[in-house]
Parts: C-alpha cells; structure tokens; sequence
C-alpha cells in the first residue's frame, strides 16, 4: 500500500500543486483547507505524514499541529510563506518535523517528504521482539522499541529527535558537525538549512535533559559541533 500524505492549505492552487507531486512520486493524498477539515480526516484516515500550512482560516497550523501531537506522533511537515525564524522555532517547539517556506520547488517539498518518511520507517521496521536499552544516569533509551524514559517517565520524541538521539548515544563523546547530523538523520538529499539541527538539539535537551539551560547529556562544542557526554550505567 502507498504511503498516505494528508496535505493542509487554504489555497487551492498550492494544494493542488503539492498533491500532483506527490502522487506523481507514488503517495495516496488526501486533502482539507481548513484545520477542522484537517482534524477530521487525521482522525479517520490515519495518514502517514502531514504537509500542514501554518496560515489557516480558523484554527492555524500550530494549533491544529498540537491537537495532532496530542494524538500521534506521525511525521508532520510545516508549510507557510512566513519566513521568520520565529515561526520555524515555533514549529519545532509544538512538534513539526520539517519547515518548508513559500514559494517553494516542488521538488525540493517532495526530498523533504521522502527524507521525513524515511526517518519515520526506520521506526516501524525494527521488530519489538528485540531489545538493545541503555542506561545513562537519569535516561534510559531503546534503540530497537525506540522507547526513552526520563527518571522513569516516558518521553515522546518525534522521528527526528529520536534519530539524532540515537546518532549522538551510540557514538558517546564523538562530536558531529551539523551536517555530519544532517547527513545521517535526514539524509543526503536534505534540502534545508543545516541550522534545523540546532532547534531540534534544543527541542531535544528540554525533553531529557534535567536542566535544560546546563546540558550534561547533549553538549555544544564550540565551533565543531554537537557531542553525547552521557556516561552509560551499568
């Protein structure tokens, strides 16, 4: 079965401009204009990914974006002419995977697709049977269940997070540059602006971190990169 893409704006053009490139590269699409509309059919179709416009008549593209967190941690894509970095931090911060800004290359909206996907399925393809967890101080992480508990607690990640999490832990005090994380999380036909990374290492730190303002997980080093200076329990 073709992957489902549920795409989200008000403009009928851009709708139909996004739905033709996707189904041209293989996805089932389905479509709403409004964040009501968006909501509704998220709930019935159960779609794989989400191209969500942040200028929405009604509820915007970050609320409907927090009503879908609330629910699912499916891969949600944030499309808007509103450029500001702001607005890209906001979307990280409420859950959002990707940012891409209008006008846009359908080409380049399709990588973003493609990339955020292959991210997700890497997920979905690791059988739960397994188990590979690991111990570092107050953080315990599954690579294989993809499950992350802080002092006990679960903690959701979106695909993105996880994966940078996951690139960072397994190789403990190495530093990565950012597009060192850009080529292994989002892969080499990422489109982007590699200073994504440092929204969602932020995002991140404030989910595992137990203070957030004085990593001891994820630390910056100045000028290279990013580097996991957990020490793993035994």
């Amino acid at each position: 079965m073709p992957e489902r893409i549920l795409v989200v704006d008000d403009e009928d053009a851009i709708v139909q401009l996004v739905a033709y490139n996707l189904r041209r590269s293989g996805y089932d699409v389905v479509t709403a204009g409004d964040g009501e509309e968006a909501l509704r059919i998220f709930r019935t179709e159960r779609p794989d990914l989400v191209v969500l416009d942040v200028m929405l008549p009604g509820a915007d593209g970050f609320e409907v974006c927090k009503e879908m967190r609330k629910e699912s941690d499916l891969p949600i894509l944030m499309l808007t002419a509103r450029s500001e970095e702001i607005d890209r931090v906001v979307g990280f911060e409420i859950g959002a995977d990707d940012y891409v800004a209008k006008p846009f290359s359908p080409r380049e909206l399709v990588g973003r697709v493609k990339a955020i996907l292959r991210r997700s399925k890497k997920e979905s393809d690791v059988p739960e049977t397994d188990s590979d967890s690991r111990v570092f101080g107050h953080l315990s992480v599954n690579f294989i269940t993809y499950e992350v508990l802080r002092s006990g607690v679960r903690v959701d990640l979106t695909p993105t997070e996880f994966q940078i999490l996951k690139v960072l832990a397994q190789n403990p005090n190495r530093v990565f540059s950012r597009d060192e994380l850009v080529d292994r999380v989002m892969g080499q036909d990422f489109f982007g602006d590699v200073r994504t990374i440092d929204v969602h290492i932020r995002h991140l730190r404030s989910k595992i971190e137990e203070n957030p303002s004085e990593p001891k997980l994820i630390e910056t080093v100045r000028g290279a990169g990013y580097k996991f200076a957990g020490t793993k329990r035994k």
